[in-house]
C-alpha cells in the first residue's frame, strides 16, 4: 500500500513537471512574437498626409469665411438703369431759345449684361471690402414731344455709351463660419463714360459722376474652396449729357444744342463663382 501511493505520488508530479515545461515553451515564443520590431513600421507622425483636390471638401477645410480672407469672383451682371427724375433743355439761337425746359421729353437707357469681377477682403470675421469692376455699353434715347420739329411723339436716337462703374463695398456677413452666409452692404460707386457716339450725326459727351450704393446677397459653400453668390446693389447716381450737331442743326438752326441731367439710378444684379484664398 505504501509503494503504491509513492508511484502515484511520483507519477503525479511527473505529470505536473512535464505540463509546466510545455506551458513555458508555448508562453516564450508568444513572447518574442508580441515583443519582436515590426519592419518597416511608419510612425504615425511621419505618415504622409492624404492628398486633397481642389475640388473636394477635406477634414481640414475651413467651413465658411473669416478674418483674413480674400475672396476672388466672376459674376455675370446686368445693369439695368431706371432713368428716374430726368430733365433736358435745348438751345437753339435761331428760334431764340436758351436752355429751355422740355418738359414732356426724357432719356430711356437701355439694360445691358456684362461679366464683372470682384476682389473682396475679410478685414474681420463679419465685415469684408469688395471692389468690382466691369464695363457695360448702354444706349440712350429721347422720347418726347416738345422738341421744336419733332412734330409729335418722336424718339431720337441720342447715341451710344460705355459705362465704367467700380464700386467699392463695405459689407457685414451675419453667418460668417457658415455655410450659407448672407450680408447688406453700403459703399460708393463712380461712374465714367466713354466711347461715347452720337446718334442722328450729333456729338455727345457726358461728366464724371458718383454717389452712394447699398447691396444685399449671400455666399454659398459648395466645395472645397469654392462659393456661389448672389447679390443685389442699388446705385444713386446721375447722368449730366450733351448733344449738338447733327439732327439738331436740322431742327434747330446752327448751334443748337441739347443737355439733359438724369438719375440712372441703375439696379445691378449678378450671380457667379468665387474662391477663397
Amino acid at each position: 500500500m505504501v509503494k503504491f501511493r509513492s508511484f502515484l505520488t511520483a507519477t503525479v508530479a511527473g505529470v505536473a513537471a512535464l505540463t509546466g515545461a510545455a506551458q513555458a515553451q508555448t508562453a516564450q515564443p508568444n513572447a518574442a512574437y508580441v515583443n519582436a520590431p515590426v519592419m518597416n513600421r511608419i510612425p504615425d507622425a511621419q505618415k504622409p498626409a492624404s492628398h486633397c483636390g481642389i475640388f473636394e471638401t477635406c477634414a481640414n477645410t475651413k467651413i465658411g469665411t473669416g478674418k483674413g480672407d480674400i475672396m476672388i469672383r466672376l459674376s455675370g451682371v446686368g445693369v439695368l438703369p431706371q432713368d428716374r427724375d430726368s430733365r433736358a433743355w435745348v438751345t437753339a439761337p435761331a428760334a431764340g431759345l436758351v436752355n429751355h425746359p422740355l418738359n414732356n421729353t426724357h432719356l430711356s437707357t437701355t439694360n445691358q449684361a456684362m461679366p464683372e469681377l470682384t476682389v473682396e477682403y475679410f478685414i474681420t470675421d463679419n465685415l469684408s471690402v469688395d471692389l468690382i469692376a466691369t464695363s457695360t455699353r448702354h444706349e440712350v434715347a429721347a422720347i418726347g414731344s416738345d422738341v421744336p420739329g419733332l412734330g409729335g411723339p418722336h424718339k431720337l436716337d441720342v447715341g451710344s455709351a460705355w459705362v465704367l462703374p467700380p464700386t467699392l463695398t463695405f459689407a457685414w456677413h451675419f453667418r460668417p463660419h457658415k455655410r450659407f452666409n448672407p450680408y447688406v452692404g453700403v459703399g460708393a460707386t463712380a461712374m465714367w463714360f466713354h466711347n461715347m457716339h452720337g446718334g442722328e450725326g450729333m456729338q455727345l459727351n457726358s461728366g464724371f459722376t458718383g454717389g452712394p450704393s447699398v447691396n444685399v446677397g449671400f455666399d454659398y459653400q459648395l466645395v472645397g474652396n469654392w462659393f456661389f453668390n448672389a447679390d443685389v446693389k442699388q446705385m444713386f447716381v446721375r447722368m449730366h449729357a450733351w448733344a449738338k450737331g447733327g439732327v439738331l442743326d436740322q431742327l434747330g438752326g446752327a448751334g443748337a444744342s441739347v443737355k439733359a441731367h438724369e438719375s440712372l439710378d441703375p439696379t445691378v444684379v449678378s450671380a457667379g463663382i468665387a474662391y477663397r484664398f
